[in-house]
């Protein structure tokens, strides 16, 4: 399966892959008393004597999930099938409505992923799934459990064995176990530390993951979620100043190619750090790559975060063009834009009901994130449209229900910001009758 965040460029949703895989997939494993390890974990332990793909041949079983269509995703279950005749499941998130044609007869079970998260009766359920699949298949008698279409079509094939066991087959599983932990409990800080806004923490934590993966696997490519959050880390921290800070995490994106990618968290950073050094500077050439990356952002993925960012920096450019044509151009963009991200916070509203009192904390915790970030939203862009009262209550209730001070500040000073653009509105420059 993917890791992190990932796009579907069929569908232009992005979903986070880790959710699948830590609510859904391991509990689901580890309920029919099986070890359960995904490809990156391998990575991080740098037990490069036993890679992937000496994995994806031992596993007594493999579950490949195909959500976005990953392509290395579908890449790995080729290498399964071709491996091994039996006991492989595959999973999707059910907004793949059309697998491609080699596996569209393949049973896929599916799940419903909200995007950022799953909803906890979907993944008692989906765990349950994959509990029982798991454990029917097992129980299943050897020459029953078939399920590789090329053990189905090509007759009398045999699978490959190993010549020998590995003589340190013992030790390299006590050393991966002892890797994954090391890197499960690196992770858990980095999620505590951008938590509590301590991004300075945060990012020593993942400038250290990072190094631990590249010595495991020198030449290996980059991991596009690590990167993401070691630049947001290294803008968020401002050492050892703000304009350095946010062009070192400028250096941080290159490696991602931002400037043609289409990946919308992607886009996002490169907007969010080019909108800084277009404050503490006023170089016009950062605000152009601004807006230029959360506009790409927003229209790849019609999600409120590079929408809101979109708009205030159409406010921004239509306050310092000399042409009044283009600044009324601007500022009246600025406005549909948010109206188009009001729906879209209210569709998420109507998707995310509240947490169950069974819900466990961090689901709960999570929820209170995105839910501030989703109102707080909200407040910003009735104050774009000039709502008055409405975004002025909006943004009241919204700061208060911030769930770290960090937080309420970023949301502070960027609607302060707005009030200012506001009032210099180019409308108000136009002759009245």
């Amino acid at each position: 399966m993917g890791f992190g965040k990932k796009t579907d460029f069929v569908t232009g949703r992005t979903l986070d892959l880790d959710k699948s895989y830590h609510n859904v997939i391991k509990p689901g494993v580890t309920a029919t008393g099986m070890t359960c390890m995904r490809a990156d974990e391998l990575v991080q332990s740098g037990m490069i004597e036993t890679p992937m793909f000496d994995q994806l041949f031992k596993a007594d079983v493999v579950v490949a999930d195909l959500s976005t269509s990953n392509t290395n995703a579908f890449y790995e279950l080729g290498i399964r099938h071709a491996l091994r005749p039996a006991t492989t499941i595959v999973i999707a998130e059910d907004g793949m409505k059309t697998p491609p044609f080699d596996v569209n007869h393949i049973v896929i079970r599916k799940y419903h992923h909200l995007g950022e998260d799953i909803g906890f009766d979907e993944a008692l359920r989906f765990q349950a799934v994959l509990k029982d699949a798991i454990t029917e298949i097992m129980g299943r008698a050897p020459q029953l459990r078939q399920d590789s279409p090329v053990y189905e079509l090509i007759d009398d094939l045999t699978p490959p064995q190993l010549a020998i066991a590995g003589p340190h087959a013992a030790a390299v599983v006590a050393a991966r176990e002892e890797g994954n932990e090391t890197h499960s409990s690196l992770m858990k800080q980095v999620d505590d530390a951008f938590a509590a806004g301590n991004f300075a923490t945060a990012k020593s934590l993942l400038a250290t993951i990072r190094s631990m993966r590249m010595a495991a696997a020198p030449g290996r490519p980059v991991d596009p979620y690590l990167v993401q959050r070691h630049a947001l880390a290294t803008y968020r921290s401002a050492q050892p100043d703000k304009v350095t800070a946010f062009k070192d995490a400028q250096q941080l994106l290159l490696l991602l190619e931002p400037e043609t990618s289409n990946d919308p968290e992607t886009l996002g950073l490169w907007g969010a750090v080019h909108k800084g050094l277009w404050a503490a500077t006023k170089q016009p050439g950062f605000l152009d790559v601004a807006v230029r990356a959360y506009e790409r952002g927003f229209y790849l993925r019609n999600d409120y975060y590079n929408g809101i960012n979109f708009a205030y920096l159409l406010n921004e450019r239509a306050a310092v063009t000399t042409d009044q044509a283009e600044a009324i151009a601007d500022f009246v963009q600025a406005r549909r834009v948010r109206r188009e991200v009001l729906a879209i916070c209210e569709r998420w509203k109507s998707a995310n009901p509240p947490p169950t009192a069974a819900a466990p904390p961090e689901a709960v915790a999570k929820f209170k994130i995105d839910q501030y970030w989703v109102f707080a939203t909200i407040a910003e862009a009735q104050v774009g449209l000039e709502e008055g009262a409405l975004g002025e209550q909006g943004l009241s209730e919204a700061l208060l229900a911030a769930p770290f001070p960090w937080m309420s500040q970023t949301t502070k000073d960027q609607v302060d910001g707005l009030k200012v653009l506001l009032a210099e509105s180019p409308l108000k420059k136009l002759p009245t009758g």
